[in-house]
């Protein structure tokens, strides 16, 4: 995909070929110096910042810094990063540094680099878990660059739309980038009112999808289908909908581990000078610190463990063997594991946090969609009954799986194996504990996130989730996956506190795959109705 900025062209340095990239930067370094550096725009020097500062090949990284420099000796200035590190909530030194990866790391970067051209900072958060990150970016690539039933710019546009529900401007702001470079019109970016009906028809979809999915019928799926020369066939709504869901989710990720705005980004940079103290006020406004304030977080690290953390981990391994152990004596009747089912349904309704307040969308983002009132809404608000949806009658083992795959072939294999990966990744440890069985725990997070979707399964004992994830956790989870536009750090540091960050992060990826997979399964059942 070739790149230009004026003189300035960027295609080459994605290259795994050294000389590629050697040629490539020796044309970048003359075409921003010469004619006193008139070619350093202020986008273009923001950019060989993020080149410098994230890029996985190190001449990159190198002669990105030198011709900075170049550009600072003719007396231009230039721009410096905000923020520390790629997310607000994880201290960078326990971030793994870009020119530091190990092998197996490196080449996970330079495939994301060379597929992106970049490396993002979700990317450099999600590397806590390299197995799961492999499978994640062969998904994102297959979803939004290989052969498949939508248009490139389509798939970009979709992405803003799923990302904007959640004011998530992160993710909008990347793929407007990527909109654009694909040759999407420019137009459609002033509103969703100004992109094709056939996407403006995908809106209510999109904002069900992203809130109640428990309403989406057979009938919304059929308006979709058969909206004369604006429909969509079945094969580019099951991509549009795997899109819109990957999105939801990865607006959770982004808001739940506090992602920080890219580099090159709104947010990302300033070109004012750093102040004596290394930040000036103007950081202070945008809600940028001194490094040691924004991750002065006592009790989040082993290292600063205090008792009651060591005591609260101690405690939760306990509940886990006693839960084990009466597991084995007795089960539950059916009744009884309907009740707590219920039990636990009703009782997440009533799972808020004090810092809970509605939050109003800027206009930047808000324009992308419609009804910017719809948010969640707990089940049976307002005397309103939706059934519960039974595991054993829709799954995505039995049905959904194979449906995507039919519709868009090889895309259920690679939602399958993330699906899995997320699930069953463990190291057997448990903050400073080795050796521990964490399956219990995995498997109340995973059911406690479809819970509050509905979603039921026969087999698990609901009274499980009340015992393992107290309340600062359930805070957490809910905000994350309901309402992630509304998590902050202190909920990050409230909950398994004396958990390493990896763990939290960990915890995450299992909020965001459960809650892709929930609401496929809404869309899913209702595009298999339609069928039958």
């Amino acid at each position: 995909m070739e790149e230009r900025e004026g003189d300035v062209r960027w295609d080459g340095l994605c290259s795994r070929d050294a000389a590629a990239r050697a040629a490539a930067l020796e044309h970048l370094g003359q075409a921003v110096l010469r004619r006193g550096g008139a070619a350093a725009a202020p986008r273009v020097l923001a950019r060989l910042l993020l080149l410098a500062k994230r890029c996985p090949f190190r001449d990159v990284r190198e002669k990105s810094e030198a011709i900075l420099s170049g550009v600072q000796e003719l007396g231009i200035r230039i721009p410096r990063p905000l923020g520390h590190g790629p997310s607000r909530f994880i201290p960078e030194k326990e971030t793994i540094q870009v020119g530091n990866e190990d092998a197996m790391m490196h080449t996970l970067f330079a495939e994301s680099f060379a597929t992106l051209g970049r490396l993002d900072n979700v990317t450099l958060v999600m590397v806590f878990h390299p197995q799961y990150l492999e499978s994640f970016l062969k998904t994102q690539h297959y979803l939004l660059q290989m052969d498949g039933p939508l248009p490139l710019h389509y798939r970009h546009y979709i992405g803003i739309m799923a990302a904007a529900r959640h004011q998530c401007s992160y993710l909008v702001n990347l793929h407007v980038n990527d909109f654009l470079h694909v040759g999407g019109d420019p137009k459609w970016l002033n509103g969703l009112e100004n992109a094709p009906q056939k996407l403006q028809n995908l809106g209510e979809l999109n904002k069900m999808l992203a809130h109640r999915p428990w309403l989406i019928t057979k009938e919304h799926i059929e308006q979709l289908l058969k909206t004369e020369e604006n429909s969509w066939s079945l094969a580019e709504l099951i991509h549009a909908v795997v899109l819109l869901t990957h999105y939801h989710s990865l607006a959770s990720f982004t808001f739940g581990c506090g992602i920080s705005p890219e580099i090159d980004c709104e947010g990302g940079h300033t070109f004012r000078p750093p102040s004596v103290s290394n930040y000036c006020i103007c950081d202070m406004t945008n809600g940028y610190h001194g490094v040691d304030d924004i991750h002065a977080s006592p009790t989040v690290s082993i290292s600063g463990t205090t008792t009651e953390s060591v005591c609260e981990v101690e405690a939760l391994m306990e509940k886990m063997k006693q839960l084990q152990e009466c597991r084995d004596e007795e089960e539950a009747s059916q009744e009884e594991m309907a009740t707590r089912f219920e039990r636990e349904k009703r009782e997440s309704m009533f799972v808020c946090s004090s810092e809970d307040e509605e939050s109003a969308p800027t206009r930047d983002v808000s324009r992308h969609f419609e009804d910017t009132s719809y948010g969640y809404k707990d089940f049976s608000r307002h005397g309103m009954h939706v059934p519960t949806f039974r595991a054993q009658d829709y799954s995505w083992e039995d049905h959904g799986y194979s449906l995507v795959n039919r519709l868009y072939p090889d895309v259920g294999q690679l939602l399958d194996e993330k699906f899995h990966i997320a699930y069953n990744l463990t190291y057997n440890t448990m903050a400073m504990h080795k050796d521990v069985d964490t399956s219990m725990l995995r498997r109340a997070i995973w059911n406690y996130i479809h819970c509050m979707f509905g979603i039921r399964y026969d087999d698990y004992d609901y009274g499980e989730i009340n015992q393992l994830l107290d309340r600062s956790f359930k805070v957490y989870i809910k905000t994350v996956v309901c309402t992630p536009e509304k998590t902050t750090k202190r909920m990050y540091d409230s909950f398994w506190r004396q958990f390493e960050h990896s763990e939290k992060v960990h915890v995450n990826l299992l909020l965001v795959e459960a809650r892709m997979q929930a609401e496929l399964l809404y869309a899913l059942r209702a595009i298999t109705r339609y069928m039958t």
